[in-house]
């Protein structure tokens, strides 16, 4: 097994286009190019709704997204139309019927997930602590694998409240006499503000936030957090560069990033499905069964085995999945010849 850098693309957490939230003087730059003017005028508006939003009664906030939610499932377009689909591959028995609710009920649990993004700086830690605690299972080989000194991979789908998941553990550790953090990586956002801005904000709650486009160094904090006992999260689902494994997702072929197991492999970590959920006043943690990588030859196996497991955890909770992109090959672009 050599020690060479996993591809950042391959650990991508995806949170591009799930959390912008600031914004800045026109012009200014991010990854060395220029904002584009959508990119600002986004930015200006993430920034109002952090404002708006956490300031609002939390009725009236929570209100006003289901409703967007109700009215984008029945215009339609281009997203819930994309999340229809991808339902329908990941619970085939569904009749058009059921389709119907479960694309209304994942729009839904999408549009809480932002509400709650929006109003996370006024939510305490304790809360969401409270509010988690009696819906997390499979949790034991995890503290298991961290009371014998092995650090620890998380893969998970875009499900639930990501962030509220990651102050469950965080606020986990602290309670258990751990360092109260783990690491992940993104990829930096335009403009720069909204990178600083997420990044900051998580920061604050025990997040170590890497970009992607920094390679190498990213790579190092990774393996440094695994091999000094830690953890590192990272979203699993979606192959952005097409450079992934190919696996069978609920039969049909599919791509998933290698990178949760391609760490796995190269830290001797615990590799661990995981799913995020709501619950109806609360939140909830799913954790797998853990997934056997041992080297480099592993990782292929070990990567449809994260396929499998997210297939069964999703179908349990298909509401909660936020699968408004393409996931199966057959759904993505043709590549160029």
């Amino acid at each position: 097994m050599t020690d060479r850098p996993v591809p950042a693309a391959d650990l991508t957490l995806a949170v591009a286009g799930r959390d912008r939230t600031d914004g800045r003087v026109a012009g200014e730059r991010a990854g060395g190019r220029p904002s584009t003017a959508a990119e600002l005028l986004a930015a200006v508006g993430y920034a109002a709704a952090w404002r708006l939003v956490g300031a609002a009664p939390p009725r009236l906030a929570s209100g006003a997204f289901r409703l967007g939610a109700d009215l984008a499932a029945r215009r339609r377009g281009a997203g819930p139309r994309r999340l229809r689909a991808n339902l329908a591959r990941m619970v085939p028995s569904a009749s058009p019927e059921r389709l119907d609710d479960m694309v209304r009920d994942g729009l839904r649990s999408y549009a809480r997930y932002w509400c709650e993004l929006f109003r996370l700086p006024r939510t305490p830690s304790a809360a969401i602590l409270r509010g988690t605690d009696g819906a997390v299972s499979g949790a034991e080989p995890l503290f298991a694998a961290l009371d014998a000194g092995r650090g620890v991979v998380f893969a998970l789908p875009h499900s639930g409240n990501w962030d509220a998941a990651g102050i469950w553990l965080a606020e986990t550790l602290r309670r258990r006499g751990r360092p109260a953090g783990f690491t992940t990586v993104a990829q930096r956002l335009h403009p720069e503000s909204l990178y600083r801005r997420f990044v900051a904000h998580r920061a604050a709650r025990g997040f170590e936030v890497v970009a992607a486009e920094d390679g190498r160094a990213a790579h190092r904090a990774l393996t440094s957090r695994l091999r000094a006992g830690g953890i590192v999260c990272l979203l699993a689902d979606r192959d952005l560069t097409g450079t992934g494994i190919e696996v069978a997702l609920c039969g049909e072929p599919a791509r998933l990033p290698a990178g949760p197991a391609r760490l796995a492999a190269l830290t001797g970590a615990l590799l661990l499905p995981a799913f995020p959920g709501f619950t109806e006043d609360g939140w909830s943690v799913r954790i797998g069964e853990p997934v056997p990588v041992i080297g480099h030859r592993a990782v292929p196996a070990a990567t449809q085995a994260i396929a499998d497991a997210f297939a069964i955890m999703i179908a349990a909770a298909p509401a909660d999945w936020h699968a408004l992109q393409p996931i199966w090959t057959a759904d993505r672009p043709a590549s160029p010849p």
